[in-house]
């Protein structure tokens, strides 16, 4: 059985890049290949990697949707849809040395994003179990598990930043996979961003109203930045950047 770590938090906090980093640990640790998913719809979590995708689960939503158009038909002729899907999913699997990738992008124009959740529920129930790993980027809240779309939850890394709203945040998550009663063994709060990694009282006080258990503090990084706005991935980092080594000394608490 794989073991699947849901990865959650309000946008903007740097959950993605923590995402990465975090497969890029796992596989170093011999823990590969890991199947990193990207579920969400404003997916970047390829760019962290230092990977290039070809096609998104969106995208297939489209081309099905132009193939009921017999002007633009898409569907080779003698070719099921079912079989058509299946050929279209493998090109969306990216594949690298020590992890494989799954994007679910995003479709384009209106309409909403039930055919694409349902893939991706169909996807991940077929892949998993290749995998003694699966990391999960969610967007922002817990949609993808509320909706049931991961098989499993073995862990919930929630990520906040040192806001107190971000925390709040974080903690109506914790309670939905409370009243889900998706009992992860274990589901805990890295907070991102700190400065000089250290946390102040008012967002320690907001952490213990809620009960929260604090995993550990990854401190602001100037460094992580630049990277962003150079257009490097983040996983390239030196390996004695601050950054890695807090989240590295977390997992390794974690004993995963």
């Amino acid at each position: 059985m794989s073991f699947t770590i849901a990865v959650a938090g309000k946008g903007g906090v740097g959950k993605t890049t923590l995402c990465g980093l975090l497969i890029q640990y796992l596989c170093e640790q011999g823990k590969r290949p890991v199947l990193a998913v990207d579920a969400d719809a404003n997916s970047n979590l390829n760019e962290v990697l230092g990977v290039e995708v070809e096609m998104t689960l969106g995208d297939i939503r489209e081309e099905v949707a132009n193939s009921e158009n017999a002007v633009n038909r898409k569907v080779p002729v003698g070719v099921s849809k079912a079989d058509y899907m299946e050929m279209m999913v493998n090109r969306c699997l990216v594949e690298d040395d020590d992890f494989d990738m799954l994007v679910m992008g995003r479709t384009q124009g209106k309409g909403c994003y039930c055919y694409v959740n349902g893939l991706l529920q169909t996807q991940l129930a077929r892949m998993a179990p290749n995998y003694p790993y699966v990391v999960v980027d969610n967007e922002a809240g817990m949609e993808h598990i509320s909706r049931g779309i991961l098989p499993k939850v073995d862990m919930v890394l929630l990520v906040s930043d040192c806001s107190r709203r971000g925390v709040q945040a974080v903690a109506r998550i914790a309670e939905l996979v409370e009243d889900l009663n998706l009992k992860p063994k274990t589901i805990g709060l890295i907070v991102n961003r700190a400065p000089e990694g250290k946390l102040n009282e008012g967002t320690m006080e907001e952490i213990e109203k809620h009960n929260l258990n604090l995993l550990g503090v990854v401190p602001q990084s100037t460094e992580v930045y630049e990277y962003d706005c150079d257009g490097k991935p983040t996983v390239d980092l030196p390996e004695d950047s601050p950054v890695k080594k807090a989240l590295r000394d977390i997992i390794d608490k974690l004993e995963i």
